[in-house]
């Protein structure tokens, strides 16, 4: 047997590695997504005061420490026995729009992006931010940055630090909004609704307009049915920040819908020997394996999966975009609702629809009068016990829970992570690429790689909240042998 490696696997925060076997005609028999690095933050979390746990926590990721911020927090208003103020959890609320709409902005234009923008057998080099801006226009490459810049400056005046925030209190947020800055924060959303439409403008005239990408994504390669989840409100709408979270079935039958407290009671981690990275899945289910279909635990937690768990949007414009997504996929309504679309490489557009929904929800908190409400801090004097925290993070619903003593010390941590929901699809989606991908007299050529990463690349995975050892450098050597051993190709980059 035969194998292809592709290390490192890239445009993803972390790091891992694609592992390819052929059998002896060369056809794929099977595909394996590694996580080599051994994951540590639940450990060392233990012993620990539970306040120091968000500012703690949001070191695990460069790319989404809010979310881990917000999860902690929200934990410790449970661990501490409080309900936040309306005003908290508007401001919480606002702060975490903002960062959505940075960190969907990075992986449309930075990430996924280039594969359409570009094309996904366009040089190696122009796949990135700047071949995107080379193709798009230099004006474009402006409003990118202008709209991570006055995001990011939000998260600042709110989160009390640009890149990892610190205002997390149980029960509290330790900065107000006064009338200044709600003016600044409100232009900024209004600036985030534009620059949300000409994002979903842009993904209409470059990858709709084109034949070719929309049969890539309607393509059976990319395609899996599984069960979804993600946080919804009364409605049944989404929400990034608060709710209870929704599953539905591969049909879009809603499956279960719990508090973030009882998720213990539905979602159970299996463990494979080939990666640190655990397999979690529904236990009204069971664990059959890495399969599709209504008997398969399996779960996705992703911008399409929210979409497919939710039953509509909770802003006009976005809801607009919600119903013109599933008409133009050829999604049908069955009492009521859309039925769900399992071409897993739709989870862009659904992106930039999320994206929107966020810029207009972040402007309707802007825009409330009890938003500048000084009353931010409470005093809590309850004793501590056991806490879970919930929010969507940008790649899947990010679950923290904490358990601690009398004193307030941390004595147990559990962590269930965007990226860690999605191991199992991902390993699924890498395989059925590549087995759709590579056939018996393949020529195994670079694009052709990147056409089985654009698998993982879609669900937009954070390594990081996985794996906690950084190697020092990101050598690749990628060999193909044929089926009797003999090597084809070798290709180097950064080895000695």
């Amino acid at each position: 047997m035969s194998r292809i490696t592709i290390d490192p696997i890239t445009r993803l925060e972390g790091h891992g590695k694609i592992e390819i076997f052929l059998d002896k005609e060369g056809n794929v028999e099977n595909a394996y997504l590694q996580i080599p690095e051994l994951r540590g933050f639940e450990q060392f979390s233990v012993g620990r005061a539970a306040e120091e746990m968000p500012r703690i926590t949001n070191r695990i990721c460069g790319v989404c420490p809010e979310a881990h911020h917000m999860a902690g927090t929200k934990a410790l208003d449970a661990l501490f026995n409080v309900e936040p103020a309306p005003v908290v959890k508007k401001v919480r609320e606002m702060f975490y729009n903002a960062f959505y709409c940075t960190d969907h902005t990075v992986h449309f234009y930075a990430l996924g992006g280039p594969d359409f923008v570009i094309g996904p057998d366009g040089p190696p080099a122009e796949r990135n931010i700047l071949g995107v801006v080379h193709k798009v226009g230099v004006e474009i490459g402006g409003q990118v940055i202008a709209c991570r810049k006055r995001n990011h400056e939000v998260i600042q005046w709110l989160g009390g630090r640009g890149i990892h925030p610190v205002a997390g209190l149980p029960g509290g947020w330790s900065q107000a909004v006064d009338e200044e800055m709600r003016q600044k924060i409100e232009a900024i959303a209004k600036e985030n609704v534009d620059f949300a439409l000409f994002s979903l403008q842009l993904f209409e005239d470059v990858v709709l307009a084109n034949q070719a990408y929309v049969d890539l994504i309607l393509s059976d390669d990319y395609a899996h049915s599984t069960y979804y989840m993600g946080t919804v409100d009364e409605n049944n709408h989404i929400n990034f920040y608060d709710g209870m979270v929704r599953v539905t079935d591969p049909e879009g039958k809603e499956f279960v819908k719990y508090e973030a407290k009882d998720y213990a009671e539905h979602v159970a981690e299996h463990v494979e020997p080939w990666s640190y990275l655990k397999f979690p899945y529904l236990k009204g289910v069971g664990w059959n394996g890495f399969t599709d279909g209504m008997d398969s635990g399996v779960y996705c937690a992703t911008p399409l999966s929210r979409l497919n768990a939710a039953d509509g949007m909770a802003t006009p414009k976005a809801q607009e975009f919600f119903e013109k997504f599933y008409e133009t996929l050829g999604s049908k309504k069955v009492n009521g609702r859309y039925q769900p679309v399992h071409a897993r490489l739709a989870t862009h557009w659904a992106r930039l629809v999320e994206l929107l929904y966020s810029a207009e929800r972040m402007l309707e908190l802007a825009t409330d009068p009890e938003i500048t409400d000084p009353n931010v801090r409470p005093i809590v004097t309850n004793t501590p016990t056991e806490g879970v925290g919930c929010v969507e993070a940008p790649r899947g619903t990010l679950t923290h829970h904490y358990t601690t003593d009398e004193n307030g010390i941390l004595t147990k941590v559990n962590l269930i992570v965007g990226t860690t929901n999605n191991n199992a699809p991902i390993a699924m989606s890498i395989k059925k690429a590549a087995q759709g991908l590579i056939k018996k007299g393949t020529e195994v050529t670079e694009p052709i790689l990147n056409m089985i990463e654009m698998a993982f690349r879609n669900y937009d995975p954070c390594m990081s909240c996985a794996t906690h050892s950084l190697p020092g450098q990101m050598p690749l050597e990628l060999t193909i042998r044929d089926a009797d051993g003999e090597i084809i190709d070798v290709i180097s980059q950064f080895v000695e």
